[in-house]
């Protein structure tokens, strides 16, 4: 009995000690995450983003994304990943590498509150490739439709893919021949399609993407 009655002790002392709650009390909620501060991020945006994206976000250099109405997690994210170096741009990852989180936030949520001007076809002849391609894709080459995960007006699917009605077509243009030429790699699915693409077809549809709405 005594042998047991000390097992019984040792093992109460070992035990981790649990908080204790007086009647009717619940735990404490985990705090919630800080709401997006939208003054600071348009006081960010403009010290730091607005000479090259424009003051509300539609950049006016064709090979400068515009930015407003995109998804902020998608921005979010690319903020962090110029910031890591996943995605390698030595100007965007200057700029990242001063922001903190909370600013990537801020940033983010304040300029997709901003409406994005729209764009427009330029190359008539090459626009129809460009629709069959982002509405149907090139089924004998396994290239998927782009409106299966950009949706069919452009406007992608929060948290996952990227908004693109009305963006530059030069912008568009660039990034698809980096993620076929493995100079953009933060995107498998991105870089398997893409590779699959000549430039033929990557200026079609950067053009037709650029008069979606």
């Amino acid at each position: 009995m005594k042998l047991l009655a000390s097992m019984l002790i040792a093992a109460a002392l070992a035990a981790p000690a649990l908080p204790a709650f007086s009647a009717g009390e619940t735990p404490a909620a985990p705090p919630k995450a800080a709401k997006p501060d939208l003054v600071k991020g348009e006081a960010s945006f403009t010290a730091v983003c607005a000479a090259c994206h424009g003051a509300d976000g539609n950049s006016a250099i064709a090979a400068n994304p515009k930015l407003s109405q995109q998804h902020p997690e998608y921005l979010i994210k690319q903020l962090q990943e110029f910031k890591s170096g996943k995605r390698n741009d030595p100007v965007m990852k200057g700029f990242a590498s001063a922001l903190s989180d909370d600013d990537m936030k801020n940033i983010a949520y304040w300029v997709t509150s901003k409406t994005a001007k729209p764009g427009f076809a330029k190359d008539k002849e090459l626009v129809s490739l460009g629709e069959r391609i982002y509405r149907g894709g090139i089924a004998d080459r396994n290239i998927a439709a782009c409106a299966g995960c950009h949706s069919p007006n452009g406007s992608g699917i929060p948290a996952q893919y990227p908004r693109l009605s009305g963006q530059h077509a030069d912008y568009t243009t660039k990034q698809l021949v980096e993620f076929r030429d493995g100079k953009r790699g933060n995107s498998i699915q991105m870089t398997q399609v893409a590779a699959k693409l000549n430039d033929k077809e990557i200026k079609a549809v950067s053009d037709y993407i650029a008069g979606l709405r």
